[in-house]
């Protein structure tokens, strides 16, 4: 561990793995100066990948992949053989946690996630408790695993829903078009709305803290539906809720410091507020312009994102051609400010796995050019 100054002139402690034979994505959650911009992608191991098509057709549904670690191990290093990433996901799904509740999780094709007892009723709110991380050993087996088959090679990411996201799911029993009853309770009954969100936040918290545990190297708060909420309702309902999971969240693991990423889809209007609840770094869907989020909060946070997903059914010298405006938007790396390129939600199934070959270098060349 070497003393480092900060961007501020205040003295800390640099704790990022010695071990890590890329720790750029690390640099720039930290907001240290980089030689490139780090690049990942949500659903980064998924459907568009045919090699991943072929694990989940041989086991024979998507919990059945997700609950078995050596597969989850083995759709997570894929996207990793094909492409020059700068960090790995775990392999799971945003509603681990309340499967682990009892709501019975599954999945029907081309309909995505729903849940067999949604809770529809006073009493099972009321009943609802913070589920046996015991329940979810697969995920934190699977961590290990993936940590154990990176061996170094670049750090591996842990994630879960927010608390107001897994809440949408578990109040409908399954994603929705207008938010209607999830938001009925909201107005109608914000006492139950509250207790859910609770029991969510402490569940979310310990989940995370057992990835990192497990070897998780930084986490994420997927807030996907967060965007949907009126200004001040996302406030009590989504944003506070999750400064309260990452006061929770453990900083740091034997001396190394775990940093954290906020993504709230739709949440460019509050990028102030969600810079001020404790994460390193906040993702930023398309709708943000880089460089004014950047102007706008200064040194608080790193900037993760934004490219549209849909740029990547454009040619490749288009797709080259958003990624250097994305990189240029930004501006220059430098000590005080770190920049991580995604894209502005998650990849479609649809994406041509050549298209992602052709952001992903765009990224590396396009910012080693860029004074930094």
């Amino acid at each position: 561990m070497t003393g480092i100054l900060s961007p501020l002139g205040k003295f800390t402690m640099s704790f990022i793995d010695p071990l890590l034979q890329n720790d750029t994505f690390l640099r720039a959650l930290k907001r240290r100066r980089t030689e490139h911009t780090p690049v990942w992608l949500m659903r980064q191991a998924g459907r568009y990948l045919p090699e991943y098509r072929a694990v989940r057709k041989k086991a024979g549904s998507f919990m059945a992949l997700a609950k078995n670690p050596d597969l989850a191990t083995e759709v997570t290093m894929q996207p990793l053989d094909r492409y020059d990433l700068d960090a790995a996901i775990l392999f799971s799904d945003i509603l681990t946690v309340p499967d682990a509740m009892g709501l019975g999780l599954y999945f029907e094709e081309g309909e995505g996630p729903k849940f067999e007892r949604p809770l529809d009723n006073e009493k099972d709110i009321l009943e609802l408790q913070v589920p046996d991380m015991n329940k979810l050993h697969y995920v934190f087996d699977a961590v290990t695993q993936i940590r154990k088959t990176l061996n170094g090679r670049v750090p591996l990411i842990g994630f879960s829903g927010s608390p107001w996201t897994l809440a949408c799911y578990m109040v409908k029993g399954a994603s929705s078009k207008d938010y209607r009853t999830i938001k009925s309770m909201l107005y109608h009954r914000p006492d139950l709305m509250n207790h859910i969100l609770r029991i969510n936040t402490v569940a979310v918290a310990a989940y995370l803290n057992a990835q990192i545990d497990a070897g998780a190297q930084a986490v994420m708060l997927f807030d996907s539906w967060g965007g949907v909420l009126a200004d001040g309702a996302y406030q009590s309902f989504s944003l506070d809720y999750m400064r309260e999971v990452l006061r929770l969240v453990k900083t740091e693991k034997n001396g190394i410091q775990i940093p954290s990423i906020v993504f709230t889809k739709g949440g460019g209007i509050w990028i102030d507020e969600i810079a001020d609840i404790g994460a390193d770094a906040i993702g930023l869907d398309w709708t943000v312009n880089l460089g004014r989020a950047r102007a706008q909060i200064g040194h608080k946070v790193a900037l993760q994102g934004n490219l549209d997903p849909m740029a990547l059914f454009g040619s490749p010298e288009q797709i080259r051609h958003q990624v250097q405006l994305s990189i240029k938007s930004f501006g220059q790396r430098a000590e005080g400010y770190g920049h991580i390129f995604n894209l502005g939600h998650g990849i479609s199934q649809f994406t041509d796995p050549e298209s992602v070959s052709v952001l992903v270098d765009a990224v590396h060349e396009f910012s080693r050019l860029t004074p930094g």
